[in-house]
């Protein structure tokens, strides 16, 4: 392994370490998988993980600018962090630096893995998961729920609208926002605190995701317009402080998905808002809004980028439940309510007017060729809250 770290550049990321980390989605499937299976689900806790980098392999660092030592080419570095995994049979560990989630088929299993780990690790079993990651985790004869309760009170207690009147729906769906909405807002630093506080949120509560994202679009430059569009995010939350993530015990048997498209939403720029949802079973497991970064010429173009994100996603978490050992038999449905969309999928012959989405259009279609994929249209538009 070879360090170079003489890239970082100061005032951007020169003070920034990394840690690899469970992606927020992966988190989701496993509970969502071993719950199921009725597995017990424990949280354990490294002390001072960051001094327990020790590695077996050799590493070494590039020569950073500014030192001279022609007799010097590679550097041997003796410290770095150490993300240890240990588990045969059916155990699975989730690392987020030094909280750990861990679930095994039986408690003689779990005992073994902790007496491994202790060898290596100060360690301590937290218990039954109940806290992770600023969620509590609540236990109920159904399954799971995922709340952040007291972290949105700190939020609207950091924005000072802690005795506001709650508001009825997180966004104004009438009008939309542009950038030059309003006049330069008097504390912008407060307005990407929130924001960047609000995303963080979103792990537990996707019906706020899509307004998230339109925050997110004025980082750089926000308005008062913008920042009292945030607060109306945040008096939302004021009204819904119980809402959550439910995760029950049913079969997850398949894999199905829902996405929707604001073709040209973008006052400014014109630009399309794609939306997804991913559910395995019965449990909601992935979902985004993102604004895509070209101009669709027509809402069948902007439907299909949309598309592709969500078959991108869908390939990722079946090879991620292929290597939990949950394969899937069936094939993913990705539901979409754009006609021109799904003949585009299935129809082999490329037209004049589609040739510059031509790489996701063969992306698409290849999975629905090898079945591991199909397009329908949807009963419902459940992606249209993203």
């Amino acid at each position: 392994m070879n360090s170079d770290g003489k890239s970082q550049q100061v005032g951007i990321d020169c003070g920034e370490t990394f840690s690899p980390v469970v992606k927020p989605t992966t988190i989701r499937t496993v509970l969502t998988l071993f719950l199921s299976k009725s597995w017990s689900i424990h949280q354990l806790d490294i002390k001072n993980a960051f001094l327990h980098g020790d590695l077996h392999e050799t590493i070494y660092m590039s020569q950073p600018i500014g030192l001279r030592d022609p007799h010097t080419r590679i550097i041997k570095s003796d410290h770095s962090l150490c993300i240890y995994k240990s588990g045969v049979d059916t155990a699975h560990l989730l690392l987020y630096a030094d909280d750990i989630i861990l679930t095994a088929s039986s408690k003689s299993f779990h005992r073994s893995i902790m007496s491994s780990l202790n060898v290596e690790f100060a360690m301590k079993d937290l218990g039954r998961l109940s806290y992770f990651l600023g969620i509590v985790v609540t236990h109920h004869t159904g399954g799971l729920f995922l709340s952040q309760t007291k972290y949105v009170e700190a939020i609207i207690a950091r924005a000072c609208i802690s005795s506001c009147k709650p508001s009825a729906t997180p966004i104004d769906t009438k009008s939309k926002l542009g950038s030059a909405f309003g006049t330069p807002c008097e504390n912008p630093s407060l307005f990407r605190s929130l924001a960047r506080a609000l995303q963080y949120l979103t792990f537990t509560r996707p019906d706020i995701s899509y307004d998230v994202q339109q925050s997110y679009l004025f980082m750089h430059a926000p308005m008062t317009d913008h920042l009292l569009a945030l607060k109306r995010i945040l008096r939302y939350l004021q009204g819904t402080l119980d809402y959550g993530l439910h995760l029950y015990k049913s079969s997850p048997c398949a894999l199905t998905s829902y996405i929707d498209v604001d073709w040209a939403g973008g006052p400014d720029t014109r630009k399309s808002t794609s939306g997804f949802c991913v559910f395995l079973g019965d449990h909601l497991i992935s979902w985004s809004s993102k604004r895509q970064t070209t101009i669709s010429r027509s809402s069948a173009e902007a439907e299909y980028r949309g598309v592709t994100n969500v078959v991108s996603e869908a390939c990722w978490l079946r090879n991620l439940l292929l290597e939990l050992h949950h394969p899937l038999t069936k094939a993913t449905i990705v539901y979409c309510d754009n006609v021109s969309g799904i003949y585009l999928s299935e129809n082999p012959v490329q037209h004049q007017r589609t040739k510059h989405v031509e790489f996701d259009i063969h992306f698409v279609r290849e999975k629905v060729a090898i079945d591991s994929l199909s397009i329908w249209p949807p009963p419902a538009s459940a992606a249209g809250v993203y």
